[in-house]
């Protein structure tokens, strides 16, 4: 079995009535929560409108994140490229290599809400033009080229980082591929990872199997070698102790949460005409809510559907309560990702050989124990005598 590793996709999501300051605070608490827990990475999202998504600069984010954890990596989850300069961007993304001495990763998209976009005069229809146009230049950055180059929205004059990267021989990279076909493509062509976003049915996981087919036939083209290990796929859990206690968990937060993706977001979670969402989530392979072994089963219909990934990315979500939030990610670190990280195969096999050759082990430690005994009561007799 392939090594999966774990992590967590931030967006993040806050209903309306919380608490923005205190909303802030519990997303760090969570990524403490999960560095304790062994999780591997956590991505940071950006928005800056419609209420809901209220990280509004990852970098920010990440930089005091990084302060609070030891051993989880951050990535940007993802910058939205035609929102910012790509020289500017390169460089503040290395100084954040440096200060987090490896931690950060770079991920890019073009930007998911049209009104983040449209409130600085981007039409969405540039959106993946120009995201394109940066990430090339960023890519070349990174590897310490000069660059000299004019678009329609920057104009870059032998732009040259100051710093080389502290990850050799650049930080970790992906761009974000939903239902477009440009994120795929990009990342082929430069041959960094893709982090697939959009829904985890069935028909969704075709849709990702034709986005990794493009991502491979573009990254050989470009002479790159395409390596599964780079995917990220991003999908919706949360499990509790029994699947009774998962549904009660989330009525805390699953409605909110679908109204927004029907309200504001740029396409519904759910279909407005659905009733029971809990039922349509799980019935649709949407998302998981059960025990731990459910979720070991759902994990395994997404590597079979996808032909395998490397990386399974749970979108924060805030469903359930703080506390019981806590205790899923608790059950997914200590009972789901050991089966998907060959973690207990060889401690199994030791029981199991012990287990097997008990009843000869109980006898020679017997056995040596009363020759012990019968030595000691020997060295006395011949004392006495």
């Amino acid at each position: 079995m392939t090594y999966l590793r774990s992590g967590i996709f931030l967006a993040p999501f806050h209903a309306m009535d919380e608490n923005p300051v205190l909303a802030l605070e519990r997303d760090m608490e969570l990524l403490q929560h999960l560095d304790a827990l062994n999780y591997h990475e956590a991505w940071i999202g950006e928005h800056h409108s419609g209420g809901f998504e209220i990280i509004s600069s990852p970098e920010v984010f990440i930089a005091g994140a990084a302060e609070r954890t030891k051993h989880i990596r951050l990535g940007t989850g993802v910058v939205s490229l035609p929102y910012h300069n790509p020289f500017i961007l390169a460089d503040r993304m290395v100084q954040l290599d440096y200060q987090t001495r490896g931690r950060a990763m770079l991920g890019v998209g073009p930007g998911s809400l049209v009104h983040d976009a449209k409130k600085i005069g981007i039409d969405p229809g540039d959106q993946r033009r120009r995201m394109n146009e940066s990430l090339d230049v960023i890519v070349e950055l990174m590897r310490g080229d000069t660059v000299t180059r004019k678009s329609d929205w920057f104009d870059l004059n032998e732009a040259r980082l100051q710093l080389p990267p502290y990850t050799r021989p650049r930080m970790e990279m992906a761009v974000a591929a939903s239902r477009s076909p440009a994120g795929a493509l990009a990342a082929g062509r430069h041959g960094i990872g893709m982090l697939s976003i959009g829904g985890t049915s069935d028909d969704a996981m075709k849709h990702h199997a034709r986005n990794w087919d493009l991502y491979a036939e573009q990254a050989r083209l470009h002479g790159h070698v395409p390596d599964r290990q780079n995917w990220r796929l991003v999908t919706l859990m949360h499990i509790a102790e029994t699947r009774e206690k998962a549904r009660e968990n989330v009525r805390y937060g699953l409605d909110k949460f679908c109204d927004y993706f029907r309200d504001v977001a740029t396409f519904p979670i759910v279909p407005s005409d659905i009733a029971d969402r809990y039922q349509y989530m799980v019935e649709s392979g949407t998302a998981c809510i059960g025990t731990p072994d459910d979720a070991i089963a759902f994990i395994n219909r997404l590597l079979k559907g996808s032909g395998g990934f490397g990386v399974i990315m749970e979108l924060a979500q805030n469903w359930a309560d703080w506390a019981e939030t806590k205790r899923h990610y608790e059950l997914m670190a200590r009972y789901v990702h050991p089966h998907f990280q060959s973690a207990r195969e060889w401690r199994t096999e030791s029981y199991a050989y012990a287990r097997e050759h008990h009843d000869v082990f109980t006898t020679q430690s017997s056995a040596a124990v009363q020759a012990e005994i019968d030595r000691l009561a020997a060295q006395r007799r011949g004392a006495a005598e």
